[in-house]
């Protein structure tokens, strides 16, 4: 790829990566849909790992599939996108391991479920910080097969 190239796709990348966080920023925080607009006078809390992912089966299993997609599989598609631009933005190589994306979406989760919790906007919940560490971790995996492919690709156009 060509540096002009690059350097363009580098800066798409950035802008689309800040919208993501915008986005996130506004459905984690400021949402109706959410309801993160009226702020709670008790704090809302679950320390059971995995009760809200069971929960969210039930549901599931109930035809309440509302709940499940918001619950479940959001929280997983909401991090898909920071497993997958960390590496592809970071000028660092060791940035591009395996423990270090699953370690940052681990991190920005548990910081964002910090916020909630002190704001008492959302539910602090470990099962969010795991669901969305496995959705970065899912972005990470595409990046790498992304990342494959070009490689696959670079190497037909020189033979």
């Amino acid at each position: 790829m060509k540096k002009k190239h690059k350097r363009v796709v580098k800066r798409f990348s950035w802008v689309l990566f800040v919208m993501y966080l915008l986005i996130m920023a506004y459905f984690l925080f400021f949402s109706e849909y959410l309801n993160r607009s009226n702020v709670e006078t008790e704090y809302r809390y679950n320390i059971i790992f995995l009760a809200e992912v069971k929960r969210s089966f039930w549901c599931f299993r109930n035809g309440m599939y509302q709940y499940f997609i918001i619950n479940f599989i959001m929280n997983i598609l909401a991090f898909v996108p920071l497993g997958f631009f960390l590496p592809l933005l970071s000028k660092n190589q060791r940035k591009e391991s395996f423990l270090f994306i699953a370690g940052s979406a681990m991190e920005f989760t548990l910081l964002i479920e910090i916020v909630q919790f002190a704001l008492k906007v959302g539910t602090f919940d470990v099962d969010d910080i795991f669901l969305n560490t496995a959705g970065g971790i899912i972005g990470f995996m595409l990046y790498k097969t992304a990342q494959s492919f070009c490689l696959v690709r670079k190497k037909g156009k020189k033979k």
